[in-house]
């Protein structure tokens, strides 16, 4: 499958992460605002990126795709400790890793974040976001949290 530990695709999912956090969003709606192309852009020059602090590349992102605050709180909803935004992101990479080609990464990020797992892995109450990364992907494929 893809390249393992894409650092440019981690920068990419866990900027996602952060940008959700920050105004209350679903991942899903993030790439809605972000677009394919800044999405593109995001993951070709990730190593550029991530020279700046995550909080000042965020908030260009913000400022440029109009971004709007919305009222999905998962951090705030979380009973447990809350998983660090690159903790987040390391799932995500590594789903897309497991699933998709190294030519079909952008394509991965924009289906898995539009697919019924981004709920569960947001859902911070529950333990399925820290399970194996084959387990995740095997869900993933499956359509379904496996028991």
């Amino acid at each position: 499958m893809g390249t393992k530990n894409n650092n440019n695709l981690f920068f990419t999912c866990s900027l996602i992460e952060y940008i959700g956090r920050k105004v209350k969003r679903k991942r899903g709606e993030v790439t809605n605002f972000l677009g394919k192309e800044k999405i593109s852009q995001i993951y070709e020059y990730a190593d550029v990126f991530h020279c700046e602090p995550i909080e000042k590349v965020s908030e260009e992102f913000i400022e440029e795709c109009k971004i709007t605050e919305g009222s999905f709180d998962n951090v705030k909803s979380c009973q447990y400790t809350v998983p660090d935004y690159w903790d987040i992101g390391e799932v995500y990479e590594r789903l897309i890793e497991d699933i998709y080609m190294d030519n079909e990464i952008e394509q991965g990020i924009w289906e898995v974040y539009h697919s019924w797992i981004d709920a569960h892995i947001s859902n911070y109450n529950t333990d399925f976001y820290y399970q194996p990364r084959d387990y995740i992907a095997a869900c993933y494929k499956e359509g379904e949290i496996l028991s």
